[in-house]
């Protein structure tokens, strides 16, 4: 008969108020596949809340997301970019995502912000430089697509700040120094490569710019100051 009891209790300990039901129940961090959730949770702290206004580049961006193209935001989202603060997010490169959780947040982001059909992006150049940049013609397309607003020494103008800070050239990479030339900060007022109604900047005219942006970045990032 102790048993018969037992039982009774067991099963009575499934309606004690206030037990969670399954549903209740947390989910496993390998569990959730929620776009909002996933990207709130690894993302938003630097891209911004819904893709916009972050330390790091807009994802909320329609022509970044298609020049770009899936394989490529599948591969910086799981394993980072070296030589900036984008970390890799999947399991194998130390973070916490896994494959399907990777692609819910590439697939989220190209349908909540990819834009209805496939956005004007002709003319533009090449994602990644398709031949190095030379400095010294940098300096002079520097000078005539981008000085109006940073200023003719690169340290802040009217409209936009400082592009030669030492601290900022050593925390992004050359990739990200040519996503801003390109695409702009659509989230800031920045324009992308067809500058304000100009001449749109060409293939090379990028690669120069962001050549003389990189020559400037300081040789032993964070040594102090001579005095």
């Amino acid at each position: 008969m102790r048993w018969a009891w037992a039982l009774c209790l067991l099963a009575a300990c499934d309606a004690l108020p206030g037990k969670p039901t399954e549903a209740d129940r947390p989910l496993r961090p390998a569990q959730v596949v929620d776009f909002a959730t996933l990207y709130n949770e690894n993302c938003a702290g630097c891209h911004g809340a819904d893709g916009k206004l972050g330390a790091a580049r807009p994802l909320n961006d329609p022509i970044y997301l298609t020049a770009a193209g899936v394989g490529r935001l599948r591969d910086v989202t799981a394993a980072g970019v070296d030589g900036s603060l984008m970390p890799g997010f999947a399991v194998a490169a130390g973070g916490m995502l896994t494959a399907e959780q990777i692609d819910i947040v590439v697939n989220g982001m190209l349908s909540h912000w990819g834009g209805a059909g496939a956005p004007n992006t002709a003319g533009i150049p090449p994602y990644a430089a398709s031949a190095p940049g030379d400095a010294q013609r940098g300096a002079a397309a520097y000078a005539t697509y981008c000085a109006s607003c940073h200023g003719a020494d690169g340290k802040g103008g009217a409209k936009g700040g400082s592009v030669v800070d030492g601290s900022y050239l050593a925390l992004v990479s050359d990739q990200a120094l040519r996503s801003v030339v390109l695409f702009g900060r659509t989230d800031l007022g920045m324009p992308d490569w067809r500058g304000d109604g100009g001449r749109p900047m060409s293939d090379q005219d990028v690669a120069d710019v962001v050549a003389w942006m990189v020559a400037q970045r300081p040789k032993f990032p964070g040594q102090p100051y001579s005095q």
